[in-house]
């Protein structure tokens, strides 16, 4: 595990960012929020590595190996948020902090998604700051792991 890097997964349909629903979601990609964490993780003195995929069993391969490379996650797991079991165990027993991302204020949305089966074994969630959301987890961990 390195002090100073950190694992950003992003879920399925994220790619989509910036052709989709983008009154919610706002403008720009996924690739944009990357691009604005590497510069935030430069400027805190920090590496991130970032993965997006659609598919849930890939997702959990990656956090499995997380704890070997990383002092902290970031997981936006899209609608696996709300129904995924499976993501909830992997992020439970990697033992590493996690911090997960919305980027919409999901409690202003629909029903469904005001519940998250990973928000209990994540150490927080941030939601409904947009694009920054990610940005406000990082300094989230990265403040933890200073400590």
């Amino acid at each position: 595990m390195q002090k100073n890097k950190f694992l950003v997964i992003s879920g399925p349909n994220l790619n989509l960012l910036g052709h989709r629903e983008t009154s919610i979601y706002e403008q720009g990609s996924l690739e944009n929020i990357h691009t604005g964490l590497s510069s935030a993780a430069s400027a805190l003195n920090v590496e991130v590595d970032c993965y997006q995929c659609n598919h849930e069993g890939d997702l959990i391969d990656h956090l499995q190996a997380a704890p070997e490379q990383y002092a902290g996650v970031i997981i936006n797991a899209g609608a696996l948020a709300h129904y995924s079991y499976a993501l909830r165990s992997a992020i439970g027993s990697m033992l590493l902090p996690c911090v997960e991302v919305f980027i919409s204020n999901v409690h202003a949305r629909e029903d469904f998604r005001h519940k998250s089966v990973i928000a209990p074994v994540c150490l927080g969630v941030i939601g409904g700051f947009g694009k920054q959301s990610y940005i406000l987890a990082l300094r989230a961990l990265v403040n933890l792991c200073d400590h």
